[in-house]
């Protein structure tokens, strides 16, 4: 099997529009959580989130893209050009040709949905524009990222909720692993803050008012996030006979499924989807240093998380770090694992661990090293990546650091 390595990364979430200004926030456990900008807010009983201000989509695609482009898709592509940049690939002849892209995401065109259905329902309008379909589907930024990079090898989407980027750049290192392909572009994006979006999220009832406080025994739920992150997955040999820099190594992954409940999560799947990450990475338990959880601010997840963190790690438990990032960044639901990921290999890379920040209260079922608050300095050689979405599905990143 080949090597799979790291050798490009670009965002634009709720803490930076680049790496480097993710990072930066990171380091400095900033919070990007706040009101809610958008039509008929004042409608809503959420009215927080992690919002991408100050993105100006106009100034960086034309007319007809703009008409071609959802907000998720607008993120994706600023993603995408800022991890290709940063790899130093271009994608012409054979590399072109094997070259490809998978992406996570799960709402899909939210905001052309959103959009569309107030100008037809509440307007009363009886023409929609001829793209919305193509702008609202699933795998429009994967389609997009394909043909503006030149990538004409396997290109699709993974939709599995919460999972959606993990489960997508799990298939991508399995394609450059097996030789199917030198190099992937993979992560995930997502954009749901609009009214409907937001409005759907609240009749599930796991919504906070005020913040995201992950383990903390006052948490009281999740705060929904937007943005993006992709990366470029690429065979080690391949990036090394270019004299590419490696930002990190991935070594493993893992999926399962719990089969049991289409919301509460199980500690066994979870469990399950750990220790199946370490075991295909071919590491011992007491080698992992840092673990990005999926840590959503609610009572179910992070109780279930630290119970399967408990079981699979024993007595190394107590030693590792494990800490939230959507506490800065919120919930990115199907993008989330890609952002996340920036944490893990800014612990790996640099030695920081982004800390989850609201953390006020100790809670004794949750009484791991959460990191809480403040930036930590810390050697680490393997972190892992968790994601836990609705519908039981599970899938976990094992990284190690090069």
């Amino acid at each position: 099997m080949k090597r799979v390595v790291i050798t490009g990364a670009g965002t634009i979430n709720a803490l930076g529009h680049s790496v480097p200004a993710t990072l930066e926030a990171m380091r400095e456990g900033r919070c990007g959580i706040g009101d809610l900008e958008f039509r008929d807010v004042e409608r809503l009983a959420i009215r927080i989130g992690g919002q991408v201000r100050g993105f100006e989509a106009e100034g960086r695609f034309n007319r007809q893209q703009m008409s071609l482009y959802d907000r998720f898709t607008q993120f994706t592509l600023t993603a995408a050009k800022e991890a290709i940049e940063q790899s130093g690939l271009e994608f012409h002849g054979e590399l072109s040709a094997k070259a490809g892209v998978v992406l996570g995401n799960s709402g899909g065109g939210m905001q052309t949905l959103d959009e569309n259905y107030r100008s037809v329902y509440e307007d009363g309008k009886n023409r929609v524009h001829p793209f919305v379909v193509p702008k609202l589907m699933n795998n429009a930024a994967a389609g997009h990222v394909s043909m503006q990079f030149n990538l004409k090898g396997p290109s699709f989407t993974v939709s599995t909720a919460c999972a959606s980027s993990n489960h997508a750049m799990a298939q991508a290192f399995q394609m450059v692993r097996s030789g199917m392909s030198p190099v992937m572009i993979t992560g995930g994006s997502e954009s749901m803050l609009c009214f409907g979006g937001v409005k759907a999220w609240e009749g599930l009832r796991v919504m906070s008012k005020d913040a995201c406080r992950p383990f903390s025994a006052n948490r009281n739920g999740m705060v929904q996030g937007e943005g993006a992150g992709v990366f470029v997955f690429e065979e080690y040999d391949h990036a090394k006979a270019r004299g590419a820099e490696i930002l990190c190594e991935v070594i493993g992954f893992a999926m399962s499924s719990d089969a049991a409940d289409i919301v509460m999560p199980s500690k066994q799947g979870a469990a399950r989807a750990i220790a199946g990450a370490l075991q295909d990475a071919r590491v011992n338990a007491s080698e992992v240093g840092y673990i990005n959880a999926h840590g959503t601010g609610t009572a179910a997840n992070d109780k279930t998380e630290c119970a399967a963190v408990a079981d699979v790690f024993g007595p190394h438990a107590d030693s590792l770090m494990i800490s939230s990032t959507k506490s800065m960044h919120g919930h990115l639901i199907g993008g989330t694992g890609a952002v996340e990921l920036l944490a893990c290999i800014m612990a790996l890379r640099d030695g920081v661990i982004a800390p989850t920040i609201g953390y006020e209260e100790p809670d004794p079922e949750c009484a791991l090293d959460v990191v809480p608050n403040e930036a930590r300095e810390a050697r680490v050689e393997v972190a892992l990546s968790n994601a836990f979405a609705f519908g039981g599905l599970n899938a976990v990143l094992a990284l190690r650091r090069v």
